[in-house]
């Protein structure tokens, strides 16, 4: 098997994964700001990261998934000036900043079970690191990083670069460029240069959320979390971290920052990144009025979607394209990637259950073993390449025509030994499960009743109870599946 490679942002090149520590991986992801509902973008990021998490997880490592929670400093517009964007949400619905955080942050662990999951080990909020936040300001002040001005805190980038640093690497931005695109930004009148960023930012009057702090009231500037929070969780130079391609700059350029100021060494060894989203071809937008929630999706009644999709196609949709590249979402792809995952979890659903038969003579044909062998270690070489789980998919393709087959009778148990079948078994179930997260899903109205009904459906049948026949075919049905009469069994299966 090829080992395990992942494009680093920094390196802007694939690498090979060496953990800081053998079989140990230190994994950061920058969390949602719960001021509203989860969104699309939301979904496809942490998916993203949950196939890392449980790839890293299925080949023997251990890992420490940390992501945290913003509930303070995210300003709107992302800056250093104007309102934090959940005491505004808070303003606008007369609640408590905390009852805002709650609601949203319950919302986003719902919706991230819906799509199956698995949640991180630890997952910090920023409200909850106040001392460290101050404390690594304390400590940038002392070393001439950082300044104190007007109540508020910034981050001094020339001093940085003065230092060693390298402010605009990560990005591939250009410290001259920058000042140009940010010489009338609003707020420069308190910096030293527009590029310097808060660390900390005193509290105006109407600012609901503040703390005490050496240089007044005030709260965190949005960037500084992260940084006391991966250091706090991970230590000093931690394996990967990642997040949406949006907070490349200036969100993790800072994080970078501040970290080699304060902790004196680069903080993480590869940086991941999303891509974005797109709909029929147009970046997803409320302005546009592109932009649906996964409820909308699951439900489908959004004025773009021409019906439903499940939780499980949609994540089998976004498991089609590898996290670098675009997402785009259409009525078409997404019939397609339903299509797809009815038939792959109906491969689920009878592997299971298939058993090698313990009175055959097994007389392997050499070419079958290959096709099947090639197919598994073709979905392992897909994942080692950077999670490419769009090639992983295609050669599942390979493996359910093989259990296909031995289920109808078209490929013989004769022809394939005891352990390939094994292997074949073993292979569909946990890449499917354990490493892309997709599980079977049964109609909540029918699950439990399958076996029960089929029953039924074979009594009424063989004493020609028609009637009874037509009616069980019809439950069926009506919940977009299909009794199929396989020989001499009877089977449920996915409406097609």
């Amino acid at each position: 098997m090829q080992p395990l490679k992942i494009y680093n942002t920094l390196s802007r090149e694939k690498e090979l994964f060496t953990p800081i520590h053998e079989n140990h991986v230190g994994l950061y992801v920058c969390g949602p700001t719960v001021y509203n509902y989860a969104h699309l973008g939301n979904v496809r990021t942490f998916t993203s990261f949950d196939i890392l998490n449980r790839y890293l997880l299925h080949i023997g490592y251990k890992v420490r998934y940390v992501r945290n929670i913003t509930d303070v400093g995210h300003l709107v517009g992302d800056g250093d000036e104007g309102e934090d964007k959940i005491g505004k949400m808070a303003k606008l619905e007369k609640l408590e900043p905390m009852e805002i955080v709650h609601r949203f942050t319950q919302d986003f662990h719902q919706v991230l079970e819906k799509f199956n999951l698995l949640p991180p080990n630890i997952e910090p909020t920023a409200t909850g690191h106040i001392v460290e936040q101050i404390e690594t300001t304390k400590s940038l002040i002392e070393k001439g990083l950082a300044y104190e001005s007007n109540g508020s805190v910034y981050f001094d980038i020339e001093a940085y670069n003065k230092n060693g640093g390298n402010y605009g690497h990560l990005s591939g931005r250009v410290i001259e460029d920058l000042l140009t695109e940010t010489r009338d930004l609003d707020g420069v009148g308190e910096k030293r240069s527009p590029l310097d960023f808060a660390l900390w930012k005193k509290a105006a009057p109407e600012h609901i959320m503040r703390w005490p702090s050496p240089w007044g009231e005030g709260f965190p500037g949005w960037h500084l979390e992260c940084t006391c929070m991966s250091h706090k969780y991970l230590g000093d130079t931690f394996d990967i971290h990642g997040g949406g391609m949006d907070l490349k700059f200036p969100h993790h350029e800072c994080e970078i920052a501040q970290a080699k100021g304060a902790y004196d060494r680069a903080p993480v060894r590869y940086w991941m990144h999303t891509n974005m989203l797109t709909v029929n071809g147009q970046k997803m937008s409320k302005s546009l009025g592109n932009s649906f929630l996964p409820a909308e999706l699951i439900a489908g009644n959004h004025p773009l979607l021409d019906q439903a999709y499940s939780p499980m196609t949609v994540r089998f949709f976004m498991l089609q394209s590898q996290y670098r590249s675009t997402l785009d979402f259409s009525n078409d792809a997404l019939k397609a990637a339903q299509k797809g995952y009815k038939k792959i979890a109906n491969g689920l659903r009878i592997i299971k259950k298939l058993a090698y038969p313990s009175d055959i003579t097994a007389n392997p044909d050499a070419a079958q073993e290959k096709e099947i062998n090639d197919a598994i270690q073709g979905c392992y070489d897909g994942m080692n390449d950077d999670l490419n789980t769009a090639v992983a998919i295609a050669h599942l393709f390979t493996l359910l025509k093989k259990i296909n087959s031995l289920y109808t009778g078209g490929l013989a148990f004769e022809s394939i030994s005891a352990e390939t079948f094994s292997n074949l078994q073993r292979s569909y179930i946990s890449i499917l499960e354990d490493v892309l997260g997709i599980i079977e899903e049964v109609p909540a109205d029918m699950n439990g009743l399958t076996d029960e009904l089929l029953q039924l459906y074979k009594g009424f049948k063989e004493s020609r109870q028609y009637d009874k026949v037509d009616e069980i075919r019809g439950a069926f049905k009506s919940a977009g599946l299909l009794i199929k009469d396989m020989k001499n069994s009877i089977d449920w299966g996915y409406e097609e």
